[in-house]
């Protein structure tokens, strides 16, 4: 049975899970990216304050037990911007990642918004990869604040209409 995606609305309350569930997600970057994951810094309190700013799914097994989610953050006109897509380690690898995306696509479709952005880090090339396959390509560089070296790279998917 593939795991439910809801919306998050207002009677989630669960804000530690949420945070463990993209800590869990995002533990392999540490200390394989700098500067460090913004996950890092990540309280439950600030994670709930932006998820009432954003549009957020979530991903649950058949025992309610939160597997993954992606954050989305409209930039009209140009497009839906994606982060925080996590999916916890062992429910990777089976499409969940990509149902997330296909939610973020159906937003951004019925928002009339053209095009899907996300940023992922430099040294995280097998992310590269499957945004690639996910039909993303890369339109730019950047860097963190203070740094002089290529710390991120910009992605974008069209959406058709």
């Amino acid at each position: 049975m593939r795991p439910a995606i809801t919306r998050l609305d207002a009677r989630f309350d669960d804000w530690p899970g949420l945070l463990d569930l993209i800590l869990s997600s995002f533990a392999y970057m540490n200390g394989v990216i700098d500067p460090p994951s913004s996950a890092l810094a990540l309280t439950p309190d600030s994670l709930a304050a932006k998820a009432r700013a954003e549009i957020v799914f979530l991903a649950s097994g058949a025992d309610g037990e939160l597997l993954g989610c992606i954050f989305c953050r409209p930039e009209p006109p140009t497009c839906l911007y994606i982060g925080k897509l996590a999916v916890l380690p062992q429910a990777q690898g089976q499409g969940l990642g990509r149902d997330l995306m296909q939610r973020a696509e159906g937003v951004a479709r019925g928002m009339g918004l053209p095009a899907l952005r996300l940023e992922t880090r430099i040294e995280l090339t097998g992310n590269h990869l499957r945004f690639g396959r996910m039909g993303f390509q890369v339109t730019a560089e950047g860097r963190h604040k203070g740094f002089d070296r290529t710390t991120f790279i910009e992605m974008h998917k069209a959406i058709a209409g």
